[in-house]
């Protein structure tokens, strides 16, 4: 009897233990009003002295206005004016494959819906093989429907002729498809994507710089009826939407985006080789849902299930979980400013450099 009454005691301990190293787990550090800053960097393997140097490289070598890199919930390392808003050009597109989450999850959105179904037309009308393109041929830039965008700023030039290729069969990066995507969110959710932010990420995550006043579509209606749902976002506020990424969906005890959403969302669906062969190939990333994933051979060491969201000029925000890291990289264009994704990408690879072996 004593016997099976200390095993008892032991299991209880154990099952004790079990539970208290799953809650743990989940006690990641998150901002309230403002991030907190990390005052010994050596703590987590990062060279002071290297940091020192990238910000050198960040003047000498860039124009970034604005950086922001968070280490495990708080500022590792900061460069530049953080809390000035300014248009982060194609990162919009990332932002609304985070928006698209719940609503898929709840049913309200079903993804195999086609675009004929839902009644979509635009300027000289649509081919009867485009109308067969879905929601989720929009989401990964597959389509099929090679239609002008009312907005430039896409790999438009590289499409096939209209027609030729099949919904769900080529991947093409593609204005027309995001800003339908927009749309289509908007009539689904009876919410503009603006009104959609500022209640989903803005007010839950405490985002410091959010105006929604601030935001605007723009577009020539005239190649397209579809406007690009441009977003204007502080440096420092992008690292916020990073942050909520690396924690799969979840900020503090609220599970924003459904964490399944997340996975899916940052999977490669279009990968880096096919692209090669395509001729539609963006530096050495694959495609998710409105993501940029590192895809083989470049998804090794720090970059293993990395993925990013881009923007012309030199827009970024870079999400790093195998370091638990999230980078937040602006260029404001107001001031005539541009940073290439080649000298991004450097910088990237000089952070991680900056890390003690």
């Amino acid at each position: 009897m004593q016997r099976l009454l200390l095993l008892a005691i032991f299991i209880s301990h154990l099952a004790f233990g079990q539970q208290e190293k799953s809650s743990s787990s989940d006690n990641y550090i998150y901002p309230d009003s403002s991030w907190q800053s990390e005052t010994n960097v050596a703590k987590n393997g990062w060279n002071n002295e290297s940091l020192n140097k990238l910000k050198l490289y960040i003047i000498d070598s860039t124009n970034a206005t604005g950086v922001v890199v968070i280490q495990s919930g708080k500022i590792l390392f900061d460069y530049g004016d953080t809390k000035e808003t300014s248009y982060i050009a194609s990162c919009r597109k990332s932002i609304l494959s985070m928006l698209y989450g719940p609503f898929v999850e709840s049913g309200e959105i079903d993804l195999s819906t086609t675009i004929e179904r839902l009644h979509i037309e635009d300027v000289g009308g649509l081919l009867p093989e485009e109308k067969k393109a879905t929601i989720k041929d929009l989401l990964t830039a597959r389509s099929g429907v090679y239609h002008a965008a009312s907005n430039e700023g896409d790999a438009s030039a590289m499409a096939p002729k209209r027609g030729r290729v099949k919904p769900g069969e080529f991947w093409l990066y593609n204005n027309w498809d995001f800003n339908v995507a927009g749309y289509i969110l908007e009539q689904r959710t009876g919410k503009t994507i603006y009104q959609l932010i500022d209640s989903m990420f803005a007010k839950p995550l405490k985002m410091q710089d959010w105006n929604i006043n601030e935001q605007r579509k723009t577009g020539d209606s005239t190649r397209s009826k579809y406007l690009a749902y441009h977003i204007w976002f502080s440096t420092r506020d992008m690292a916020r939407i990073g942050y909520l990424m690396l924690r799969n969906g979840k900020w503090k005890d609220e599970q924003i985006i459904p964490a399944d959403w997340v996975k899916r969302t940052t999977s490669v669906v279009s990968p880096y080789r096919k692209a090669v062969e395509e001729g539609t190939a963006y530096y050495h990333f694959g495609y998710g849902y409105l993501w940029w994933i590192w895809d083989g051979p470049y998804n090794k060491g720090a970059y293993q299930n990395a993925y990013s969201a881009t923007g012309a000029y030199g827009q970024f925000i870079t999400v790093l979980p195998k370091l638990d890291l999230v980078i937040a990289f602006k260029t404001k264009y107001d001031y005539g400013r541009q940073t290439s994704t080649d000298l991004y990408l450097k910088f990237l690879d000089k952070l991680i450099a900056a890390r003690e072996k």
